[in-house]
């Protein structure tokens, strides 16, 4: 399917009174115009906006997490597992804004060749999920733990004497390098961690609904995700963390304090003044630790922060979930009517399969994706949730002495800075340091910050292309259709949409989870803007994450701009029983707060009324 409607990735102009941005990345992350032959390879490829992971632009040291999935992705693919028909994801850059390629295994041959080496190794963790799974767990809580052991301290204007008492022969300088090297070393070893299952986890999905589709070529892709859902995974905790300090609010008749204000530094002031405010202000300390570790974004974003770092808005949540319990509304996951729904569907359709062999390999191929479920969600806790809040406040450390450096005005301009040129930075903050003299970064950091912040604004006002280059004829790399919701399906629906000029009635998306439902549309670009939801609204959103949950008992269907059937929005409306539409493209600039849309989860459509 060529298609002259994506621009070659070369084309695409650079944002007037951006040039030279390209310093701001990595040099591998460019499309290049100097290499004839990597030229070629990038105009023959397809490149579609990573907007599931970046509905925003990325600073240059918010990258990180780009380079680590770039690398842990692509090597269980290909160098570890061997899946036979995919060996990893490519990435570049276009002002800001990331955009992957998925590297598939065209030869026939080849693909037959992994299959051995796949089996091998991917059946060796199938058979032994659970226990490699524990392992797993611990091996993350350790590297959190190690996070959390790292103290950045400030340089003294003359060491301790117990450097020369106790023989220590090391700086504070050289410990402050060593800190810096330590924090990204365990961030990068943490993605190393993250895909460790995860490739594996997608591939029982993937090869369960290529099952089904080869007895059932006509099934929804939704009805097979349904076979897989109702299942308790630890990414739902913090949510019930909410929904129990909402319930103990109102069993200790303190819900009008809890509402008192929006602030909760005003509201934990009023609690303070009563035994039972006391008692719950100790119930929430509890939960916190480690469940409020929950970024209020998908965490990929230094600006993400979590409920830890701003209370008010898990204390809203609260607030949502006691008015419910008050007026007598559940606040539970209707769990039981899904696992119901779902031991109905698949009931009938193992009764369709008539051959011995596709009914056996039905059976395992369903008890594998159960299996492996729990982790797909989980890891999310663990690494951009916990992991990444505690991260983003070791660097906010660092920050603090190259503030007082000189190096930058303010602590949140680190993140204008590549973690090289920060590494750069602190040799020059050290050795200056050491020697007594002035260090050069003072007169050099804060001009280039200056001028990168008026890059990143106008790349904030600039709309990333959905994709660029030429389209395979078919895609079919596994992880590209459930997780991101790209098929040459969703593409043709891009493409309408963007010669409609404007005038659109009906979205076409991904039928995420089934269901049709008619109210009023509510579009949320962050988790911030959740609290404007009103009761029974349909919510429209870029993407969604965990701590989006509390939304999801107020409204009655989901429509995304980005996600394919695995997605977080999908899978957590198949878990509330209510209708989705996923990877629109476009969903937040087409509709509007206020208009009445019907939602038809079931054949992807989307209609403004």
């Amino acid at each position: 399917m060529a298609n002259s409607k994506f621009p070659v990735p070369h084309d695409v102009e650079t944002i007037p009174g951006t040039e030279g941005w390209e310093r701001m990345y990595p040099e591998h992350y460019q499309f290049v115009t100097d290499d004839p032959e990597r030229e070629q390879y990038e105009k023959d490829n397809f490149w579609f906006y990573d907007g599931l992971h970046y509905p925003e632009p990325l600073y240059p040291f918010d990258t990180i997490w780009d380079e680590s999935w770039y690398l842990a992705l692509s090597q269980f693919s290909h160098r570890i597992f061997s899946i036979p028909p995919v060996k990893g994801v490519d990435h570049r850059m276009k002002n800001g804004y990331v955009y992957i390629s998925p590297v598939p295994v065209l030869d026939g041959k080849e693909i037959e060749g992994r299959v051995g080496d796949f089996m091998e190794r991917a059946g060796y963790y199938y058979e032994n999920w659970n226990e490699l799974e524990a392992k797993w767990e611990e091996k993350m809580k350790k590297t959190i733990a190690d996070l959390e052991a790292v103290e950045i301290k400030r340089l003294p204007d003359l060491e301790d004497l117990s450097i020369v008492t106790e023989g220590i022969g090391e700086s504070s300088g050289y410990q402050l390098l060593k800190d810096y090297d330590t924090i990204i070393d365990l961030g990068i070893r943490c993605w190393q961690y993250h895909f460790e299952f995860l490739n594996l986890g997608y591939a029982a999905y993937v090869t369960f609904m290529g099952h089904c589709q080869k007895l059932w070529p006509d099934v929804p892709l939704q009805r097979v995700t349904q076979m897989i859902s109702g299942i308790d995974v630890i990414m739902y905790q913090p949510d019930e963390e909410l929904k129990n300090l909402a319930r103990k609010a109102v069993e200790l008749e303190i819900v009008d304090a809890l509402k008192s204000s929006k602030s909760f530094t005003e509201v934990k002031t009023t609690l303070e003044q009563s035994d039972r405010g006391i008692q719950w202000l100790a119930a929430l300390e509890k939960a916190r630790y480690p469940w409020f570790n929950v970024s209020t974004g998908t965490g990929w974003y230094h600006h993400d922060r979590s409920w830890n770092d701003d209370l008010d808005i898990p204390l809203g949540s609260i607030c949502t979930y006691a008015d419910k319990v008050l007026s007598g509304d559940s606040i539970e996951r209707p769990i039981e009517a899904v696992r119901k729904e779902r031991d109905r569907i698949t009931r009938e359709y193992r009764e369709l399969i008539d051959n011995e062999d596709d009914l056996a390999a039905f059976d395992q191929l369903l008890n594998t994706a159960k299996t492996v479920f729990p982790y797909v969600e989980n890891h999310l806790f663990y690494v951009e949730h916990w992991f990444h809040s505690v991260f983003w406040n070791k660097i906010r450390d660092v920050a603090a002495i190259m503030k007082e450096h000189g190096f930058i005005n303010d602590i949140e301009d680190i993140w204008l800075l590549k973690r090289g040129e920060i590494k750069d930075a602190l040799w020059d903050l050290v050795c200056a340091w050491a020697t007594g003299v002035k260090p050069r970064g003072p007169k050099t950091w804060p001009k280039e910050i200056e001028w990168r912040k008026g890059v990143m604004k106008k790349f904030q006002e600039w709309t990333p292309i959905p994709a660029m280059g030429i389209p395979p004829e078919v895609i079919q790399e596994p992880f590209t259709v459930v997780l991101w919701g790209v098929t040459n399906e969703s593409l043709s629906n891009w493409s309408d949409i963007a010669d409609a000029d404007g005038d659109v009635s009906v979205i076409k998306g991904f039928a995420g989870s089934p269901g049709i439902v008619e109210g009023i549309a509510r579009v949320c670009r962050t988790a911030k803007e959740i609290g404007e939801l009103q009761e029974g609204e349909i919510l429209v959103a870029p993407t969604t994450s965990p701590t989006w949950a509390p939304a999801f008992v107020k409204i009655k269907a989901c429509v995304t701009d980005v996600g394919g059937v695995m997605s977080h929005a999908a899978i957590v409306c198949r878990e509330y029983g209510m209708p989705a539409i996923v990877g629109t493209g476009s969903a937040t600039k087409i509709i509007k707060s206020g208009q009445t849309i019907r939602v038809n989860g079931s054949t992807g459509e989307v209609e403004i009324l």
